[in-house]
């Protein structure tokens, strides 16, 4: 997991902007990554391709999609974005936390549960154009490819590895309390699991729009959303894997782990 990590924020990847070279460079070793795995898959190849308008202009993006067919056809959609905003200035925004962190942790869990046959399918999706107004997780709800119709859970993550504290909030259950007791079983100490950034009141410390997790909302898709608060290094060029806190990113994609295995457990 480390070293996807290492690998998708690393400067020949060129910050991974949608619509450029480099998010190819990144979905080449992400499909590479998925192939090593063998999970199902919806369409030749993984590649889901979309369009969309930016500044008037016409941007091609594209989504990674693979599943694991569980006992159910009742799925959780597990995301993570893999754009991030490319170069700016002369300089590499490499995005290591925002976030090849949550794509890097994705692939692991995709080989966990390769091996440890889940109840419900689990749908994973590594989506592009996040950066540029949730635009995979919207083409999601537009792809006749993608059986959305089936999808009772988004599980998200972005920004999972950068944090001082030990501490990963999870948002979403202001809006669905059900899932707070079956994510409190959760322990991973000395990390600890928080609850918040979800309620509208906060202004800008509501994070339920903020990722690809809110498109979900929007389509009455309920959602949990795995993410550190803000930091010194968030939309920065030290977005750097030399930044990136290992032992609290290992034990953050374990949390987030041990939470699908919760939900999926506890679910119906």
């Amino acid at each position: 997991m480390l070293e996807d990590l290492r690998k998708l924020s690393h400067d020949a990847a060129e910050g991974r902007k949608t619509g450029t070279k480099g998010a190819e460079i990144a979905r080449q070793f992400i499909v590479k990554q998925i192939e090593r795995v063998k999970p199902k898959r919806f369409v030749k190849g993984y590649r889901h391709p979309f369009t969309f308008i930016s500044k008037g202009d016409t941007v091609m993006g594209e989504n990674i999609i693979s599943y694991i067919q569980g006992v159910s056809d009742s799925a959780f959609i597990i995301t993570a974005h893999y754009d991030h905003v490319g170069i700016i200035n002369g300089e590499v925004f490499n995005g290591a936390d925002d976030n090849a962190s949550g794509v890097a942790a994705m692939l692991a869990m995709m080989e966990y549960f390769k091996n440890n046959k889940p109840r419900h399918t689990l749908i994973f999706a590594a989506l592009d154009g996040e950066e540029m107004g949730l635009q995979g997780a919207k083409a999601i709800f537009n792809d006749p490819n993608t059986p959305i119709k089936n999808v009772i859970l988004n599980i998200n993550m972005d920004m999972i590895s950068m944090n001082d504290k030990n501490e990963l909030y999870v948002a979403g259950t202001h809006f669905y309390p059900r899932y707070k007791s079956i994510l409190e079983k959760v322990e991973i100490p000395p990390l600890r699991l928080r609850f918040g950034h979800d309620s509208p009141d906060l202004g800008k410390d509501d994070w339920t729009m903020q990722s690809d997790h809110g498109v979900f909302h929007k389509n009455n898709i309920p959602f949990l959303y795995f993410g550190v608060e803000d930091h010194e290094h968030y939309h920065k060029g030290s977005d750097e894997f030399e930044n990136v806190n290992q032992s609290f990113y290992i034990k953050a994609a374990h949390a987030v782990l041990y939470s699908i295995i919760e939900l999926d457990r506890n679910l119906n």
